[in-house]
């Protein structure tokens, strides 16, 4: 589980993206309990955490300084080169954190997320999962021509159910599992 983009990642690797840069969320949380699935449905997979991006890259990496941030590079080349990837997504002011944003707006357009298979998990403290925040991210990956699998995970009151490193939802583990396979057959 590593959030270190330097690291070689195997082609065939499930990218699992930590939707944050907040230190030890609760998405990356998720982020090592998918990965944990993902190994159990004999998938290999590797786990980006935006917490690592360098903190002055939206100054640094793009726009007129696209290119020239070599660790922000390491991520974006990352994720250019996963053909299947999960987005783990906590709900920030009724939609995704505006890192994330920036993130993508570093990819190569149009073509660095093009044509990729994507899942989304959404995560939130009330009752909705995070379904705006995905529904938004959903509608850029559609214009950047990203494909999106169908089924959206909603992990609703997040910290009710997460103990001692382990799920505490039959439900939430039921879809986990299902989307995981899913994606795999994707």
């Amino acid at each position: 589980m590593n959030p270190n983009p330097t690291e070689p990642v195997s082609e065939n690797s499930i990218i699992i993206i930590v939707g944050t840069n907040r230190k030890d969320s609760m998405s990356r949380h998720i982020a090592d309990y998918y990965h944990t699935i993902l190994q159990e449905l004999g998938s290999q997979s590797s786990i980006l955490d935006l917490s690592g991006l360098p903190p002055d890259f939206v100054t640094t990496a793009l726009y007129e300084n696209t290119g020239k941030n070599p660790e922000f590079n390491r991520y974006k080349e990352v994720v250019e080169r996963a053909k299947k990837m999960v987005f783990i997504v906590p709900e920030y002011n009724n939609s995704y954190p505006g890192v994330l944003k920036a993130f993508i707006d570093g990819m190569s357009y149009p073509s660095g997320l093009s044509n990729k298979k994507v899942a989304l998990v959404g995560l939130s403290a009330n009752h909705q999962g995070g379904a705006l925040a995905l529904s938004h991210l959903n509608d850029i990956f559609s214009y950047l021509g990203t494909n999106t699998l169908a089924l959206r995970v909603k992990l609703a009151q997040i910290r009710n159910y997460w103990k001692e490193g382990a799920l505490h939802n039959d439900l939430y583990n039921l879809l986990l599992q299902q989307q995981a396979q899913q994606l795999i057959e994707f």
